[in-house]
């Protein structure tokens, strides 16, 4: 949360009691493959079953990406979201949050399709277009259990993702305005701070905000405490309302750098979106292993972590009888 401008602890962080930390879980996304780990959930049971095990792990929120089930290609058609939303949302009262990125192959209509049609409590926003590479992990293969796990990676080397200020605005009117999403504002660099900034004062954006510092992706800010401190420093000297930030790391440095955004008084987000170990070298079993080791992480440094409910509040969410699953 932004401190005010005389230095003060926000409110939650005086007294007796420990403030809460929101755990983030992004248990799919569409930057890893099939080949790069058995743990990644492809079918809409796989990603349900990882969803609910987080959720029970600790993750207050659930951010979702889906997936062709033959193929495990990343898919954003809404008939392979409803299967593990309707799931999620009966065994668990974690927010579900539906990402608007997909990938960077995708057209912005097919991206908003899912957030369109399931009207969600959260939607995930990148603030801004952006090279987005993850051809590099070509290098740690050699064998792909499917063709387009190759050709999807090298296609980032020619291709940008695209989110431009008509597109960043239709977003916040479609899933905002019209059906009553918040917000992951997701920022790769100052740049992209400054534009939600931007739409803050022109009056497009309210309070209360969660902005999500996102490290380590080729084509954006690596994953360093430098860049961290500064995206923090840059957050508070041109968002001028209230927010809340939280931290992911992309690759190995995930709990490291999610740690230091707890200390510096945010929230963390895990999941094999972002990363496939638990350790050095070591591929994570499940979902709900990073999500216990963060919280691991951020009950020994004092802190508690946010419940689904506590989340609601803190963000002000509409609520789970306002989605359409």
């Amino acid at each position: 949360m932004k401190n005010s401008s005389n230095g003060a602890l926000p409110e939650q962080n005086r007294g007796n009691s420990a403030r809460k930390v929101i755990i983030t879980c992004a248990v799919t996304g569409s930057i890893h493959t099939p080949t790069m780990s058995s743990a990644l959930p492809v079918t809409a049971d796989e990603i349900a079953e990882a969803s609910i095990e987080a959720a029970r792990a600790g993750a207050a929120i659930i951010h979702l990406h889906a997936r062709d089930p033959e193929t495990g290609r990343p898919s954003a058609e809404p008939g392979h979201f409803r299967p593990f939303l309707e799931k999620i949302a009966k065994e668990t009262d974690a927010i579900v949050n539906i990402s608007t990125g997909g990938s960077s192959v995708m057209p912005l209509d097919a991206r908003l399709a899912p957030a369109r049609e399931m009207a969600p409590e959260m939607c995930s926003l990148n603030m801004g277009s952006m090279n987005f590479g993850t051809f590099p992990m070509l290098d740690k293969y050699s064998a792909w259990k499917h063709n387009w796990e190759p050709e999807l990676l090298d296609a980032t080397r020619r291709t940008v993702f695209k989110n431009t200020f008509e597109d960043i605005e239709t977003i916040l009117e479609d899933l905002g305005e019209q059906r009553g999403a918040k917000f992951e504002f997701e920022c790769y660099d100052l740049g992209q701070i400054e534009t939600l900034g931007y739409y803050v004062k022109r009056g497009l954006i309210k309070a209360p905000l969660y902005i999500q510092f996102v490290l380590g992706v080729l084509g954006g800010a690596g994953a360093s405490p430098e860049n961290l401190v500064a995206m923090k420093n840059c957050a508070d000297r041109v968002i001028p309302c209230e927010y809340h930030f939280s931290v992911l790391a992309a690759g190995g440095k995930q709990m490291a750098m999610a740690a230091m955004g707890a200390i510096m008084g945010g929230n963390v987000r895990v999941g094999l979106e972002d990363n496939l170990t638990i350790a050095p070298g070591v591929l994570a079993e499940s979902n709900a292993q990073q999500v216990a080791k963060i919280r691991r992480i951020v009950e020994d440094l004092g802190l508690e972590t946010a419940s689904p409910e506590e989340t609601r509040s803190l963000l002000a969410l509409k609520g789970r009888n306002k989605v359409n699953f």
